[in-house]
């Protein structure tokens, strides 16, 4: 699940307009603030302001700090309040209208925004209704947005930002924690991971689909030296593209594996483009059946021989990789089982203590939860990277499994925090904790374990990946999972499964 910056920004927009009211009163006259750790609140008069001059002047307050901070606090209210908006913003909430992902936001925002006056609403209709108004009047920025808004009074309370600090912080402790007792693996030798600058081969091929109207473009990584038979398919996550996750291919295939790395199309960087510029919605909770279709449908290619053509795979015997949404999927091919059951208890909470913005995306999926259980026997193992699955998945189905999987997560992944989503679900005495693993990455995000084609550095997470799919496929190679040397000097890696 990758979440990009023009993301947070258009995401701003319907924050401040979270709550909203369905009849039409009056517009909203101020802007109030509650400042963290001061029992102070600031009040904008939007009534009669038209730039951030006009704002500073009608508080006394802004108008000192102002002057203490030689005019920067005018810059600042510039650059949030009256900068222009992208003229892209009321399309894209147009076409956000009713989505689940759209109202998950707003519901996530909730705690923090209260508009005075009004009940309230998070269908995100006036938030539409508003934006379409500051630009009908000429006022295309947050300031001109706010001053359409209806209701009394927009109430900014910037003091629950500390309990979603708080309740972060809490989402990684137990990892940290983790990482600090363990062990990190040995560094892996530098010839394992120089081996990837050469050794494989690249093309782009595509593949038609039944459940799709346009084909797969999929991205095929081939060995130039000996090969070992065994395929790896590497599923990309949200708004993403497979090149982002071509570091891993090419240091696999330089150790004999072919790699096939398949594109989304319901939900990668091109679906994001066409999101920002107005034109689609929302990735659909279909995707949560489509994607492993895809991956699916590219082994069966190779079993078929449209790609590849001309050498000998085993396709009953398939390593998936993933990251982020790609993770969720590989766990869905490798036989846990979705459910909606937690969906629908857990997501209209947002003082949920184990709530994170993961969830955003997982209580999208209620409606397709039901129909997300979409096993391949043919895959025997997974390496899942920053997986959402603790809403989406049915723990109890762990045991029947018929993959292996290796679940890697960042002790600093504030997207998919590492303890309700890695720790929790694979503790000693749960159903998932039933042979498989987790590593932790020190210091690891949800951006910084990638493997992008034009990185300068070795992946991170490469040597781990080519040995736990070398111990799963049955290769004996110069790297094993069980015999280490997998690590990495830069962010360690800690296989904390006996701890847990």
């Amino acid at each position: 699940m990758t979440f990009s910056v023009s993301l947070r920004f258009r995401g701003l927009v319907a924050a401040v307009a979270s709550l909203l009211v369905v009849q039409p009163v009056a517009a909203v006259e101020r802007l109030t603030f509650t400042l963290p750790l001061l029992e102070e609140s600031i009040s904008l008069d939007l009534s009669q302001a038209n730039n951030a001059r006009e704002l500073i002047d009608s508080n006394p307050d802004l108008q000192e700090l102002d002057w203490a901070g030689d005019g920067s606090l005018q810059k600042l209210i510039e650059s949030l309040l009256t900068a222009p908006l992208p003229e892209e913003s009321s399309s894209i909430v147009r076409q956000s209208l009713g989505h689940p992902l759209f109202e998950q936001l707003l519901l996530t925002v909730s705690e923090l925004v209260e508009v005075k006056g009004v009940p309230v609403d998070t269908s995100g209709r006036m938030v539409s209704e508003a934006l379409a108004a500051a630009y009908r009047d000429d006022e295309p920025h947050l300031l001109g947005f706010l001053r359409h808004v209806p209701g009394d009074e927009i109430s900014l309370n910037l003091t629950e930002l500390a309990f979603y600090a708080k309740r972060l912080r809490g989402n990684q402790d137990d990892a940290r924690a983790l990482a600090q007792r363990g062990t990190a693996a040995r560094p892996v030798a530098s010839e394992i991971s120089d081996a990837a600058q050469s050794g494989w081969t690249r093309s782009q091929r595509t593949v038609a689909v039944q459940h799709r109207p346009q084909p797969l473009q999929v991205t095929v990584i081939s060995p130039t030296g000996s090969s070992n038979g065994r395929l790896v398919v590497i599923s990309h996550g949200l708004w993403d593209a497979p090149s982002s996750f071509e570091g891993w291919g090419h240091l696999l295939a330089a150790h004999g594996y072919s790699v096939v790395l398949p594109g989304h199309p319901g939900s990668d960087a091109r679906q994001q483009e066409s999101l920002f510029k107005g034109k689609q919605p929302p990735p659909a909770s279909e995707e949560l059946r489509l994607r492993p279709m895809d991956v699916s449908a590219v082994i069966d290619a190779v079993e078929t021989g449209s790609l590849f053509s001309g050498s000998s795979l085993q396709t009953d015997s398939v390593a998936v990789v993933g990251h982020s949404w790609g993770a969720t999927a590989a766990l869905q091919l490798g036989g846990l089982q979705t459910t909606s059951r937690k969906l629908s208890t857990r997501c209209q909470d947002p003082r949920d203590p184990d709530r994170n913005l993961s969830w955003i995306l997982q209580c999208s999926w209620l409606k397709g939860a039901d129909q997300g259980s979409m096993g391949d026997t043919r895959v025997r193992t997974a390496v899942v990277v920053s997986p959402p699955l603790r809403l989406l998945f049915d723990e109890s189905s762990g045991p029947s499994m018929h993959a292996k999987v290796l679940l890697v997560s960042g002790t600093r992944d504030w997207v998919v925090p590492s303890d309700p989503e890695a720790v929790v679900p694979l503790r000693n005495g749960q159903p998932l904790a039933n042979g498989h693993r987790i590593v932790l990455a020190s210091g690891g995000d949800h951006f910084n374990l990638w493997a992008p084609v034009d990185a300068k550095e070795p992946p991170v997470l490469g040597p781990l990946i080519l040995a736990w799919i070398n111990d799963h496929l049955g290769i004996t190679d110069s790297l094993s999972f069980r015999g280490g040397g997998w690590g990495n000097q830069r962010v360690p890696l800690i296989d904390v499964t006996g701890q847990l």
